[in-house]
């Protein structure tokens, strides 16, 4: 099979499944994981795929709804947020990032520890709010309907006044040349000012986040205090990335 021909099987395949895992196309065709691997990183370069851990995601992900994304990598995302709570210490203000990572580590938030969560996603609040006995202040603002989460101007005057002692953060993509990325740009301007609104910044990312870039920046790895990851992942890690990665998780 040509590679356009390769190309095209890829994009169909991203149509129908909403997701490409390298490993599993390069035994259905026969061929090696490198040439798909090279095949994924030309399509995201035209913009047409945006390149994951293991494979490829359609561009268009920050469209997806927020109970779909939830489905993506589930297992991976539990681990990540069972390694966040070494992060998380008695009579702290934690900043909660929206997102489905976030979601995992809101719904097994310690009791006992009084400790405040702030977030700008109302799911994540609602989730804090009901599995924990932590204070939530939920951070208002205009609610993106695909995001699901506070964004504009109120929601960053309401951020910048929080004082968070650490800042769990999620992302569409980490890649150890273009730092923490995110698909939508209000997404992005709300994540900088929950960084700026904290003492320390964690990024806490699943399995199909690692070595993945969309398309707007968010911040440096050098800006992170830390990186969360699936312990699973940790040997496999790109060891720009595993620099970063907190030893305890």
């Amino acid at each position: 099979m040509l590679s356009e021909q390769r190309k095209t099987h890829l994009l169909e395949l991203l149509r129908r499944d909403g997701r490409v895992v390298a490993k599993t196309v390069a035994a259905d065709l026969g061929i090696s994981e490198d040439s798909i691997r090279r095949d994924l990183r030309e399509l995201a370069e035209a913009g047409l795929a945006r390149r994951v851990y293991g494979g490829a995601l359609p561009m268009d992900a920050a469209e997806v709804p927020f109970a779909e994304r939830g489905e993506v990598e589930p297992a991976s995302k539990a681990r990540v947020a069972r390694a966040a709570l070494v992060l998380i210490e008695p009579g702290m203000t934690i900043a909660l990032d929206a997102g489905t990572t976030s979601m995992a580590i809101a719904r097994i938030l310690p009791r006992g520890a009084r400790l405040t969560i702030a977030t700008p996603s109302p799911h994540v609040a609602i989730a804090a709010a009901e599995h924990s006995d932590a204070r939530v202040v939920l951070l208002g603002g205009e609610l993106g309907r695909h995001s699901m989460v506070s964004g504009g101007a109120l929601a960053l005057e309401a951020i910048s006044r929080i004082g968070a002692d650490r800042l769990l953060l999620g992302a569409s993509g980490v890649h150890p040349d273009h730092g923490v990325t995110t698909d939508d740009p209000d997404d992005a301007a709300v994540k900088r000012a929950l960084a700026a609104a904290s003492r320390e910044t964690y990024l806490v990312v699943s399995s199909e986040k690692l070595g993945a870039r969309a398309q707007h920046p968010v911040l440096s790895l050098d800006d992170l205090a830390g990186l969360v990851v699936d312990p699973a992942d940790r040997d496999d890690l790109d060891p720009r990335l595993r620099h970063y990665a907190v030893p305890d998780a």
